[in-house]
């Protein structure tokens, strides 16, 4: 691999969401700051939206490593289930904190309800952390809103934090989740890379692979993978990667446009680029198509 050639200790773009990598840029920063007021004032429940590949998962992540044992977390990456199925992962992750094993009878809402109280008075917080939400049925986004019923008269018992792709947030605008949707206390949209984002993203990830100054990615390169991937960090991270392998195939001892170009190329399945040569070109096409079109109806009169 490249490893040797770029002086790297690790893999810099890897897809896993490593923490390690995290590199703090503006929309994931105010996201996290968002979740932890939130949280910390116990608020009921808090959503996040973003695209795919903008980095839900990792910020789920970073909020995981924030919480302290003050919080007691129930974490669901895998949120397709039913209503039942949903109560009983809830009730077997908060079991896993208490010192005795409460009876499941028939009433999983009533058992949750003692489980969760049980933790109150260990002045411990329930926070129930939902990665990939939109997978949550109408029924089983019910069932967490008859959840967060449970409150003294000076705070919520339960908080519930959602990650999820724009279609919850449009799911939620519907006459049918209106009491659902007016539960949602504080929301947050994430945003791409910018222009100044980028360089530094690139850099930290390069640093914390080990890299000697992170500044391997020319000018050049850098706008071109900003325009490209629109500030993606998923699809930033793909074509890096093939853009490092381009720059060793070629012994470069920096990734230029040409690496970045290659990347691209090997990358068509994953973005639609369409480049300044080929906009300018469409255009000319349907002038003179239109000309042409004109010319016709004119000769036909």
């Amino acid at each position: 691999m490249y490893l040797k050639h770029f002086v790297l200790k690790q893999l810099p773009f890897q897809l896993t969401p490593d923490t390690d990598f995290s590199c703090n840029y503006s929309s994931h920063h105010q996201a996290l700051n968002t979740l932890l007021f939130s949280l910390g004032a116990g608020e009921g429940i808090v959503k996040i939206i973003g695209e795919i590949g903008l980095g839900k998962t990792f910020l789920c992540r970073e909020l995981l490593n924030c919480l302290d044992d003050r919080f007691v977390v129930i974490y669901l990456p895998n949120p397709d289930l039913t209503p039942h199925a949903l109560k009983l992962a809830i009730l077997r992750e908060l079991q896993k904190y208490q010192s005795y094993a409460a009876t499941v009878d028939g009433n999983l809402i009533q058992t949750i309800f003692t489980q969760i109280l049980h933790c109150h008075q260990q002045n411990k917080k329930v926070v129930i952390i939902i990665d990939e939400a939109q997978a949550l049925s109408d029924e089983a986004l019910e069932t967490l809103r008859l959840l967060t019923n449970l409150e003294t008269e000076s705070r919520k018992l339960l908080q519930i934090v959602l990650f999820a792709q724009p279609e919850l947030k449009q799911r939620l605008t519907r006459r049918t989740l209106r009491q659902f949707n007016q539960r949602v206390t504080f929301s947050y949209e994430l945003k791409g890379l910018t222009d100044e984002e980028m360089d530094k993203y690139l850099m930290q990830r390069l640093l914390v692979a080990g890299h000697d100054d992170g500044a391997l990615f020319t000018r050049a390169a850098k706008r071109l993978l900003q325009r490209v991937s629109r500030g993606v960090p998923r699809v930033v991270n793909i074509l890096a990667h093939k853009a490092l392998l381009a720059a060793y195939g070629r012994e470069l001892n920096k990734v230029n446009r040409w690496a970045v170009r290659q990347a691209v190329r090997d990358s068509r399945d994953l973005i639609a680029v369409r480049s300044k040569f080929w906009n300018w070109h469409k255009i000319i096409l349907v002038g003179l198509a239109m000309i042409l079109a004109i010319i016709i109806a004119y000769l036909l009169r």
